[in-house]
């Protein structure tokens, strides 16, 4: 993707804060278009079941459990007939990644606590 976004005038920093704009409020959008966020869950869910039904081995973001975080996170994973057959990292700076241990760190503690460990 970063490829192809220098082939374009958009810069780094614009498509992250485009896509996380885009991510934090989709959910809005779908609302103000059909007055209802189910219909964007039942979307998702009705094509999860697909993936999962035909054994599609899709790409998608999806939350799993992921052992190398100790947690479930959603990544972008290949689901098939069987869940998650593979989790797809995508490249991250070492910002990134430390970002993304930290709020896996953050989910490990806060089911610590509801578990009363």
């Amino acid at each position: 993707m970063l490829d192809a976004l220098q082939q374009t005038d958009r810069g780094r920093a614009e498509l992250r804060r485009t896509i996380e704009q885009e991510v934090r409020y989709a959910n809005i959008t779908i609302i103000e278009g059909n007055q209802a966020s189910q219909f964007g869950i039942g979307m998702v869910s009705a094509r999860i079941a697909e993936i999962v039904l035909r054994d599609e081995r899709a790409v998608i973001p999806i939350g799993s459990y992921n052992p190398t975080y100790g947690v479930t996170l959603s990544m972008p994973s290949v689901l098939g007939q069987t869940g998650v057959v593979q989790f797809l990292e995508p490249a991250m700076s070492e910002e990134e990644r430390q970002a993304l241990q930290r709020s896996a760190e953050t989910l490990k503690a806060a089911v610590a606590r509801i578990q009363g460990r």
